[in-house]
C-alpha cells in the first residue's frame, strides 16, 4: 500500500478533549495527515490534529510483553503510538472518532444515532490521494 488510514473509537480521550462533533487525527507523515485534514474540511467532518509525541512511547513499554496497549494519561497519543508500531513505516493516519461516531440529536447533516462519521472523509481522501 501507499498509505494507511485507520478509523476507530480507540479511546475516550479524544471525545473528552474535542467533544462530540470532532475527531482527533494523529499520524506519522505530516503530508499524509494534511491530506486527511483537507478531506475532513472538504466533507464537513471536523477533525483536529494531535501530536504523535514520541517521548510518550515508553508509556507502552511492558516488562511482560513486547508492549502494552494502554499507556496512561496521554491516552489518545499512546494509543496512536501503539498503532504506529504496526505501520511498517508507511505513511499512516489514525482518526479517533469516539466523539462524533454517535449523535444524541440532529445537528446539521448529522442525524440522531450512529453518524457514519468518516465515510465521506474517506471517500474524499481516496479520490484526492496524492502519493509521496
Amino acid at each position: 500500500p501507499d498509505a494507511i488510514v485507520d478509523i476507530a473509537t480507540l479511546t475516550g480521550a479524544c471525545a473528552r478533549a474535542l467533544g462530540p462533533q470532532m475527531s482527533g487525527v494523529l499520524g506519522n507523515d505530516q503530508r499524509f495527515v494534511n491530506q486527511v485534514v483537507a478531506a475532513a474540511a472538504a466533507t464537513d467532518e471536523q477533525t483536529w490534529q494531535l501530536p504523535l509525541e514520541r517521548k510518550y512511547r515508553p508509556a507502552i513499554d511492558s516488562y511482560i510483553a513486547d508492549m502494552k496497549n494502554v499507556g496512561g494519561e496521554a491516552g489518545a497519543i499512546t494509543a496512536a503510538l501503539f498503532l504506529d508500531e504496526f505501520t511498517s513505516g508507511l505513511p499512516w493516519a489514525h482518526l479517533d472518532i469516539a466523539g462524533p461516531m454517535w449523535s444524541d440529536g440532529d445537528a446539521g447533516w448529522l442525524q440522531r444515532g450512529a453518524t457514519a462519521y468518516g465515510t465521506r472523509l474517506l471517500i474524499n481522501l481516496s479520490e484526492a490521494f496524492k502519493r509521496r
